[in-house]
């Protein structure tokens, strides 16, 4: 769990990190979820910092959490979300498994979902992993990883 000291030095860097960048934002920092602490960011342009498929907001948090890693000597994780952009994703994900899942338990034919990167397969292997009426599967080589959704036998 982070200090109280911890979280309010986090929130002044996360500021200055965006004001260097030359970006106005707003800020919510959000209770720590198994050791990851949620910045929800809301922004008038935010694409720059998302990019194609999130690509750049994957970076983007990633060297946030290194330079907030050398300002707070605690073990934590950053989960950043401009403009809802992650929970949109999520959703989009969950609703993609389960329609793609329903056709596949329907029909009795696999189907392969687009190439994407490992935290939304993820996403696909665990909203699905309850269903006894199809598996999935990862398959491929980076980036071409995707994930298989087959009926159970």
């Amino acid at each position: 769990m982070i200090k109280k000291e911890d979280l309010e030095k986090i929130k002044e860097e996360t500021k200055r990190f965006f004001e260097k960048m030359g970006f106005e934002a707003e800020f919510e920092f959000l209770p720590q979820k198994e050791e990851a602490l949620l910045i929800r960011v809301e922004m008038e342009d935010p694409q720059p910092l998302i990019g194609k498929g999130g690509q750049t907001l994957v970076k983007v948090q990633r060297l946030l959490g290194v330079i907030l890693k050398r300002k707070i000597k605690e073990d934590f994780f950053i989960d950043l979300d401009i403009n809802n952009y992650k929970a949109r994703k999520i959703e989009f994900l969950k609703e993609l498994a389960q329609k793609t899942a329903d056709q596949v338990a329907l029909t009795k034919e696999e189907k392969a979902l687009n190439s994407m990167p490992a935290y939304e397969r993820r996403i696909i292997h665990l909203e699905l992993a309850e269903r006894d009426d199809v598996t999935t599967e990862s398959i491929g080589e980076e980036p071409e990883r995707r994930v298989i959704i087959r009926p159970y036998p």
